[in-house]
């Protein structure tokens, strides 16, 4: 088996064992991707009854979420990188392997602490195995037969991150949060069976140096601004550490920035956001994820604290966004063809701020189908209007051969969106989570609309062309 410029060679296979294989590496990369895709929605239903059984701070509440996002959001594109020049599978392998023992680590975590450090395994992982899974596909399946493969997997996480968290609430709240963490052993297990057995390695032998100096820069600002802001929401933003955490924060900050623009082969290639078009998307992107993300990290602590809800019913109220950007990707994707990018790029945003605002109905216990269920359904309308355009506008705004680039900068930043939406929603609540609810959603909505606004500005309408959205619903 040679590997040479993407694209496996093993010999004359029939067009028949080509398509088997195929199916086997879409099971392959649907299953991987599970892995975080449940993670990162379960973890957040059941945070509250982690805190409690853990005695973790608030603080500590946040790390549990933001150590494994620190690693994911700063290493994704290294990890992306990395399986181009190391081999495609084996950088799956790898990240499989390591989230699945860092699982295992979670579930046998004695203190707050530890549960965090394994966290952040995780993340290390998860940014191997993330970027790894479409691009086993990518490589896998030639240019006319990678669109529908790509959707299949599109279908089938969304499915599991509706699935995910009721089956994780059933589990918390049964028998034991630490089996959250141990379901993933046996996935990972499959994952690896169907990848070794199954799957054929790829790699790009002109893939260049992996930028080592940008990734550790980028971890490290993350870091100091990360800290700086959840320990200032907890002990005053005038504390000594707190101030030197942020100052050295940005100062890193602005050296990667400094640094990517002059080594060789950069990280984050800041040549790409000089098209309007990137540069607005991926602006949405952070804002509009932020706001979604802070919601979702609070609303499960208000539902369950405040309000009564068991940790299943927590994860339930949450299963129409689920349902609703499912059934409406594909619609979505349309309104490119219709109106061009600008237009649903707007209005999304201006939908699910309406649904952020809309959470304040559900400070007041109430039933359901009154207090929650309208901005859950609003925000979710909001999301499925904006999300298959933003992923079309990121792809189109690009040279076609820098579209694997262009994919992975926005799912980082999306992720980037995350680690900033948890520390600035336990800046808002303190100590209560709980009680935090009516301030972030007010936060969300903010965002969103400045999300609309950045979009409306920046995005260039003159572009029409139609791709099939790789991430038809949030990651949360």
């Amino acid at each position: 088996m040679t590997c040479e410029d993407g694209i496996v060679h093993a010999g004359p296979d029939s067009a028949g064992h080509a398509e088997s294989v195929g199916r086997w590496v879409v099971a392959a990369a649907v299953l991987g991707s599970s892995l975080t895709f449940i993670d990162g929605t379960v973890v957040n239903v059941a945070l509250p009854v982690l805190r409690r059984e853990l005695g973790a701070s608030s603080g500590q509440a946040q790390w549990v979420i933001e150590s494994y996002m620190l690693f994911l959001a700063s290493l994704i594109l290294v990890g992306g990188a990395l399986g181009d020049l190391w081999g495609r599978r084996r950088a799956f392998v790898t990240g499989t392997v390591m989230f699945a023992a860092a699982s295992a680590w979670c579930a046998a975590a004695a203190s707050a602490g530890q549960l965090i450090v394994a966290r952040g395994v995780q993340g290390l992982g998860a940014a191997l195995l993330v970027p790894g899974s479409l691009a086993l596909i990518s490589a896998s399946f030639a240019k006319e037969r990678r669109g529908r493969a790509i959707g299949t997997w599109a279908a089938w996480t969304s499915i599991t991150a509706g699935v995910g968290p009721l089956l994780g609430g059933w589990l918390v709240e049964r028998l034991s949060w630490r089996l959250i963490f141990l379901i993933n052993l046996p996935i990972a297990a499959l994952v690896l069976l169907i990848t070794w057995w199954r799957v054929p390695e790829s790699c790009d032998e002109r893939a260049a140096r992996i930028d080592w100096k940008g990734a550790l820069l980028a971890t490290a600002a993350l870091f100091g601004l990360v800290w700086g802001l959840i320990e200032g929401g907890r002990a005053g933003f005038t504390e000594g550490p707190v101030v030197a955490s942020l100052a050295l924060g940005a100062l890193l900050l602005g050296l990667f920035v400094w640094t990517e623009r002059r080594v060789a082969h950069p990280m984050l290639p800041l040549r790409l956001f000089r098209s309007r078009t990137f540069a607005g998307a991926n602006l949405l992107t952070l804002f509009l994820y932020c706001a979604l993300s802070a919601i979702m990290f609070v609303l499960p602590f208000h539902l369950i604290e405040r309000q009564g809800y068991s940790v299943v019913e927590a994860a339930a109220s949450l299963l129409p966004f689920v349902i609703v950007m499912f059934a409406l990707s594909r619609w979505s994707g349309g309104l490119m063809d219709r109106f061009g990018p600008r237009l649903p790029l707007t209005l999304g945003p201006m939908i699910a701020a309406a649904g952020c605002a809309l959470f304040r109905l559900a400070v007041h216990p109430g039933p359901y189908w009154t207090r929650v269920f309208p901005a859950v359904l609003t925000v979710s309308l909001g999301m499925a209007v904006s999300v298959a355009p933003l992923t079309t506008a990121v792809m189109t705004s690009v040279e076609e051969r820098q579209a694997g680039l262009a994919s992975g900068i926005n799912n980082a930043v999306s992720r980037l969106a995350t680690l900033l939406a948890v520390a600035l929603a336990g800046l808002l609540s303190g100590d209560t989570l709980a009680n935090g609810l009516a301030r972030v959603a007010w936060l969300c909505a903010a965002l969103a609309v400045a999300g609309g606004v950045s979009a409306g500005a920046l995005v260039q309408s003159g572009d029409r062309r139609a791709v099939r959205p790789l991430h038809p619903r949030p990651t949360m």
